[in-house]
């Protein structure tokens, strides 16, 4: 069975496809029938030869998805992102004070600063 597929040609980030027919088990960037155009993301550049197109889908090739989509971008509409709502953070319980009597008491310490005299030797 025939496709009519995407081909990547170009480094990894300067990517351009060319829109090609081959059959469907055939490697990523194998063998293919013939050449009908190319598809440049950066630019979003299409150019397909609609006769030889129409040709090969009257023959019985079929479109991938990612040629699907676009030929036809009216067919797939985009989604919105939705939000997912967050959950609400339970705050921590809170142990219990000890009471007043409970706790240790501390000797008064005088808040006076420390200063140290230099010892004579």
């Amino acid at each position: 069975m025939l496709k009519i597929k995407l081909y990547p040609r170009g480094k990894k980030h300067q990517r351009t496809f060319r829109i090609v027919v081959a059959e469907r088990r055939s490697k990523f960037n194998g063998k293919f029938v013939q050449d009908l155009g190319f598809w440049t993301p950066q630019t979003k550049t299409i150019q397909i030869d609609q006769a030889k197109l129409k040709q090969w889908q009257l023959n019985g090739a079929q479109l991938t998805i990612g040629v699907d989509k676009l030929i036809n971008p009216d067919k797939y509409p985009r989604r919105k992102k939705v939000k997912t709502e967050t959950k609400e953070i339970k705050p921590i319980k809170e142990t219990k004070a000890p009471k007043e009597s409970e706790t240790p008491v501390q000797s008064e310490v005088s808040q006076e600063p420390k200063t140290e005299t230099p010892t004579e030797k």
